[in-house]
């Protein structure tokens, strides 16, 4: 393992149905207390990446190694080992509470003082979801209900946070707040691997890559990558 360096990927590639590859020999190093974008346009292979770090698709070929060691291709496994996956489109339990939904973050655990003590920490960030605990989280709206699905990811205590496509289906004003929230997270110790299409993305990032068709074609520091015409035609 390189010094500093959390998650390595190296010559990923991998798909949905046999023969079909979505991404293609992708290569890209994390380093501890990182926040870096994944970015990209609809279909680049972005959600694949996050789906394929937190165990839910297993490689075709390539590597991926946590802390020198390789990554096992198992969601429960890679949640133990402190990385938490915030899915595309949140994924929360509409007719299940507040609370409900983010004790399903660490089903696993049975000691109730660490999980009344992780609830705690969550409402912390996320006053709302504090005052809203009992309520079905079908009638947060869509910003809370990505703070909840946040929040969720948070209640395992991980090192690791991927957040996938937090911007999706919301207001602009919400979601700077989400970022920033996410921003904090990562100030706070947490490694961050944002998934995103929105360029806004690179305002709270350091660093950088762009997916296009399934391949890495750009991995830059974020305030290199604002504004570049090199972006924009990775988009079109």
């Amino acid at each position: 393992m390189r010094e500093g360096i959390v998650l390595e990927i190296a010559e990923l590639t991998t798909g949905y149905r046999a023969r079909v590859d979505v991404l293609h020999g992708v290569s890209m190093r994390i380093a501890d207390g990182d926040f870096v974008a994944i970015l990209g346009a609809n279909g680049a292979g972005k959600s694949t990446l996050a789906r394929t770090i937190s165990g839910v698709l297993k490689p075709r070929s390539g590597s991926i190694t946590w802390n020198g060691a390789p990554l096992p291709s198992n969601p429960e496994k890679t949640a133990r080992l402190g990385i938490a996956h915030v899915p595309e489109a949140r994924g929360v339990f509409p007719g299940l509470s507040v609370a409900e939904n983010l004790r399903l973050g660490a089903y696993w655990l049975r000691d109730r003082a660490v999980l009344r003590e992780r609830l705690e920490k969550v409402y912390e960030v996320f006053p709302i979801l504090g005052e809203r605990a009992r309520q079905q989280a079908a009638a947060l709206s869509g910003g809370q209900q990505q703070m909840l699905a946040i929040g969720r990811g948070l209640m395992s205590s991980p090192t690791t946070l991927i957040v996938d496509e937090p911007s999706l289906g919301l207001a602009p004003k919400l979601v700077e707040d989400v970022l920033h929230t996410v921003a904090e997270l990562n100030d706070a110790g947490v490694t961050v691997i944002l998934i995103e299409q929105n360029a806004i993305a690179l305002e709270f990032c350091r660093r950088a890559y762009v997916l296009r068709n399934g391949r890495v074609v750009i991995a830059d520091d974020a305030n290199a990558l604002i504004g570049s015409d090199v972006l924009r035609e990775s988009y079109l």
